[in-house]
């Protein structure tokens, strides 16, 4: 039996469904509001139902009939990629899009440069970058708004797959000049009276401060900050001391102050950096060979911020 639609036509209606105005689609998918309109009308002319209730100066809401074939035709684009993705696999051709995702504490260290030197290796793999903290990221997964994350170990959920690739142990940051910043490492029980500048992220900060419960002790926390860089001026500029588990280079704060990085000892658990991907039965040569690519990167001791 010939088929009723075109892959086309249920993309035009994928994206009608997905901004709610033909106008909008249009501008989306570069595509003229009359040719989006007819392929809507031919639609819904062969497969005997409205898909679409038209709202006057409202834009367009669907049916519950136009609901289910939206739904029907997101799979089969959907299936359509992944086909596309598996004649590239045979082929040994990577390319095309790859959507990344990075911890917001680790993005400024390594996304750049996995980019730069992933692109140098395949440059017909066209990146997307996001960042966001753990659950965010973790969000984006389950939405597959993004293809892989680079992330820690931390509330890995069961459909999430999780590649451990380097063991990060804590390190305290510190003022240059403070009485503790000569030492070649740390107790906790040594940090447990000072100042403390958290880290203030889902997920993180229940992370730093489980090495002072852990100890049965409980942290003096003076400051809250969701960013590194003002987490490390504070620090810089003699508030309290930090938490992180990546080596900073330079040991300059945002505002050229000096600071110190004091690996932590004894009971505490690092955290494991690696890639998470969301489950699934096919993974797509480009995601694959990415995958080996920051493996490769890790492996040579050639990632900024991680030598564990």
């Amino acid at each position: 039996m010939p088929l009723r639609f075109t892959f086309r036509q249920l993309e035009y209606l994928v994206a009608v469904g997905d901004v709610g105005t033909i106008a909008m689609a249009s501008q989306k998918i570069n595509v003229s509001s009359p040719s989006i309109s007819a392929a809507i009308s031919q639609l819904e002319a062969e497969f005997g139902i409205q898909l679409f209730v038209r709202h006057h100066a409202q834009g367009l809401s669907l049916t519950p009939g136009g609901r289910r074939v939206y739904n029907a035709a997101k799979h089969i684009l959907n299936d359509a990629g992944s086909l596309s993705d598996l004649a590239a696999e045979v082929a040994e051709k990577p390319r095309g899009p790859i959507s990344l995702g990075a911890l917001t504490t680790l993005a400024p260290m390594v996304s750049a440069s996995l980019r730069r030197s992933f692109e140098t290796d395949y440059p017909d793999a066209a990146f997307i970058m996001r960042e966001g903290n753990q659950t965010e990221l973790l969000h984006m997964l389950g939405r597959a708004e993004i293809d892989v994350a680079l992330t820690y170990d931390l509330d890995i959920p069961k459909d999430v797959v999780f590649e451990p690739l380097i063991s990060l142990p804590p390190i305290a940051i510190l003022p240059a000049d403070h009485v503790l910043a000569s030492q070649t490492e740390l107790q906790v029980e040594e940090l447990a009276e000072e100042p403390m500048i958290l880290l203030d992220l889902p997920i993180s900060r229940d992370y730093f401060l489980s090495l002072f419960h852990k100890a049965g002790l409980r942290a003096n926390i003076a400051e809250r900050t969701s960013q590194m860089s003002v987490a490390q001026s504070l620090v810089a500029n003699g508030y309290g001391f930090g938490l992180t588990n990546m080596h900073r280079g330079a040991g300059l704060a945002p505002d050229g102050e000096k600071l110190a990085y004091v690996p932590l000892t004894g009971d505490v658990r690092p955290m494991i950096f690696g890639i998470a991907t969301k489950q699934t039965d096919h993974r797509s040569r480009l995601v694959s060979v990415f995958f080996d690519h920051v493996r490769a990167r890790v492996e040579e001791g050639n990632l900024p911020g991680l030598s564990g």
